[in-house]
């Protein structure tokens, strides 16, 4: 590039500085790698196997019924709003106006993203829970936003909070705190009494609040409690949740946010210049889907737990330190008691030749690097065929 003067100066960036510290998602590399080894791939968070085959028929006959072929209503279409609406009264007792205070978004990832730029002014702190969902930096930073972690610490085979840390995070600038429980990567499911306390602070330091809880059916543990069911709460916090973790149709991407009408009327001034609208005809399917009976929401949390079992007494047999999760589809190990390397990088770049299995180094999902370094994280959203044989191949990594 010549400058007015004339005088060659070095080119400029094409990528602005917000997104400079970010290349390539991790889950792109292993997947690659996964595929390029033909290794197992315990490492991006999807199915290997569709959810509920009336789901997905009902997704068929919306698509020969055109409904949904073209565009649908912008907040989404009126019979999954008032799904999600009903979904949220009668699991959490949370009373939203289809209309006004629920927003359907091309997925989770969507509704963080218009979340954050509809809500954080340049220069406001943003707080959230290390290690996070690699989407959140991001979001933060194109928001122009500064993110401000509090380390959740592995102690007695689970990640804890510190909420003394949390509180000492917060400073003047401290605009909103970006919370997801169940929590990704860790697993670790917060518990009543750390919801009603960060609750409290929120409202003590008038604080928005967005929280992802995309895993909300996925807790074996314990129990999920929206953080927008607490005294004060309804009004400042977006709630996020998708159908895809629910109901294993990763790829339809439908989310949703709901909160009060002023909360979601800002984050949909956002999501409009976005994708606008999305997944027409997927719409309607997963309005069924949300109907589905008790039975199925129980089924599945079984289901899964059984499988989250089976890969985490594997992965103990195989030497590595487990942490236990409460929910989600992911188990946390500590690969330290292995000998060899303590770098999870370099641990899940080799592992695929070593032993043909894919994981996630856990250091991607940290500012603090070295707090994540020793940790990798495996999904067991698989087949149990599928772990089985996975966990097969770990356990020659200590022969």
């Amino acid at each position: 590039m010549t400058s007015p003067s004339g005088s060659s100066d070095a080119p400029r960036p094409l990528l602005n500085r917000r997104l400079a510290e970010f290349g390539t998602t991790i889950f792109a590399e292993m997947s690659a790698l996964a595929v390029r080894t033909g290794a197992i791939n315990l490492g991006q968070g999807f199915p290997d196997e569709d959810g509920p085959e009336e789901v997905r028929e009902a997704a068929v006959r919306a698509l020969r019924d055109g409904r949904g072929n073209q565009y649908p209503p912008g907040p989404g279409v009126p019979e999954l709003r008032h799904a999600i609406a009903a979904h949220q009264q009668r699991r959490y007792g949370l009373a939203f106006d289809p209309d006004t205070e629920v927003l359907v978004t091309a997925g989770a990832t969507e509704a963080i993203a218009a979340a954050l730029l509809a809500l954080v002014e340049p220069g406001d702190e943003v707080i959230a829970l290390e290690p996070y969902y690699d989407s959140y930096a991001a979001c933060i930073a194109m928001a122009g936003g500064r993110r401000v972690p509090v380390t959740l610490r592995p102690r007695d085979g689970a990640y804890h909070l510190d909420l003394d840390e949390l509180r000492d995070a917060i400073t003047p600038r401290t605009r909103l705190l970006l919370l997801n429980t169940p929590h990704n990567p860790t697993g670790t499911v917060l518990t009543r009494a750390e919801l009603a306390a960060i609750a409290e602070l929120a409202v003590e330091r008038d604080l928005l609040v967005v929280t992802d809880e995309v895993y909300e059916h996925l807790v074996y543990d314990g129990e999920h409690v929206p953080l927008a069911s607490f005294p004060g709460m309804r009004e400042r916090t977006a709630t996020i949740s998708s159908s895809g973790k629910t109901f294993s149709f990763t790829g339809w991407k439908v989310g949703w946010v709901t909160g009060g009408r002023d909360m979601v009327a800002a984050v949909r001034s956002a999501k409009q210049f976005l994708t606008y609208v999305s997944a027409g005809p997927f719409q309607y399917a997963v309005a069924e889907a949300l109907a589905l009976p008790d039975t199925y929401f129980e089924g599945l949390r079984a289901e899964l737990g059984a499988r989250r079992d089976l890969l985490a007494n594997g992965l103990a047999e195989a030497g590595f330190e487990v942490y236990r999760p409460a929910g989600t589809y992911f188990v946390t190990t500590d690969i330290r008691p292995l000998g060899g390397t303590s770098d999870g990088f370099e641990f899940c770049r080799e592992l695929p030749g070593r032993a043909g299995v894919v994981a996630i180094p856990n250091a991607v999902f940290y500012d603090h690097r070295d707090e994540g370094a020793p940790f990798v994280r495996f999904a067991f959203c698989k087949k149990r065929e599928v772990l089985e044989e996975a966990v097969g191949r770990l356990k020659g990594l200590g022969r």
